[in-house]
Order: structure tokens, then C-alpha cells, then sequence
């Protein structure tokens, strides 16, 4: 046996419809008479709706995206007790660098602001970045600090 010989079982190909040949496969060749779609490059795209305005258009525009959503994270302290948890260290400082380092935070945040919601287990001490008045409170409970600008202090 050689590979110029192998060819198919007998029967098992069929062979394709030679279109526009004559006889029975020839005139209009399955396209039908006439319009766009019967002539070469006749394409019309899936949108298209025939002059109807398309459904994209005819439907409402909906949704919203704050810009400052996009550079700005929330972080509830359950969050950081969830990576706190895992280190040995006796005194942890939380900055922007750490929160990244921990993927935390995404890498396009820009500003960070710590809130109370849920609790932390071991003190921390938190460094430039905003934290809420009842997060300070919880965290100074714990023996932990805050050194962030006082504006940074909000509600």
C-alpha cells in the first residue's frame, strides 16, 4: 500500500452539487429571482432589518458606570481580616502598596476607604489611606492606630 493510492469506500463521499451548470442545476441555481441576495457579493449583515429601524435603536439605553467607581475601592474590614489571618506577623501595616501586594485591591485604584463591616481579630496599624469614624473606633479597640491625614477621617 502507498499513500498516492488510499482513497475513500466507494460510495462513502458524495460528491457536490455543481451549481449553474444547465439542465436542472442551472438558471437561477437556488437563489431565486432577482433582488440583492441573488447576485455575487449579495451579503446583507444579520442587523439588518430591512429598512425597519433595528431593534438596537428602537430599545432604550440603560445603565451606568461612575467614573470614580473605576479608581476608587471600599474595603470592609471582613476583607482584610481574610488576609490578616493568614500572616505571622505581630504588627501589620495596611497601606495601598499592601492591599495590592495581597490583591486586595485592583491595580487601577487609586484611593482606598476602610469601612466597618465585619471585625478584625489582631491590631493593625493603617497608614494614607481614608478610614470611617466607626472603622477607627473598632480598629483603636484592638490596640491598633490609624496615622491617615484627619480629612481622611469621613462618616
Amino acid at each position: 500500500m502507498r499513500l498516492n493510492s488510499l482513497k475513500p469506500a466507494d460510495g462513502s463521499k458524495k460528491n457536490a452539487r455543481r451549481l449553474g451548470r444547465g439542465h436542472t442545476r442551472g438558471k437561477t441555481c437556488g437563489r431565486g429571482h432577482k433582488g440583492q441576495k441573488s447576485r455575487s457579493g449579495g451579503k446583507v449583515a444579520a442587523s439588518f432589518e430591512g429598512g425597519q429601524m433595528p431593534i438596537q435603536r428602537r430599545l432604550p439605553k440603560t445603565g451606568f458606570v461612575a467614573h470614580a467607581s473605576l479608581t476608587h475601592e471600599e474595603i470592609p474590614l471582613y476583607k482584610l481580616e481574610s488576609v490578616i489571618k493568614r500572616l505571622d506577623d505581630k504588627s501589620i501595616v495596611v497601606d495601598m502598596e499592601f492591599l495590592q501586594r495581597h490583591a486586595v485591591i485592583k491595580a487601577s485604584t487609586k484611593t482606598v476607604k476602610i469601612i466597618l463591616s465585619g471585625s478584625l481579630s489582631k491590631p493593625v496599624t493603617i497608614e494614607g489611606l481614608k478610614v470611617t469614624r466607626g472603622a477607627v473606633s473598632h480598629i483603636e479597640k484592638l490596640g491598633g492606630k490609624v496615622q491617615a491625614p484627619e480629612e481622611s477621617v469621613s462618616v
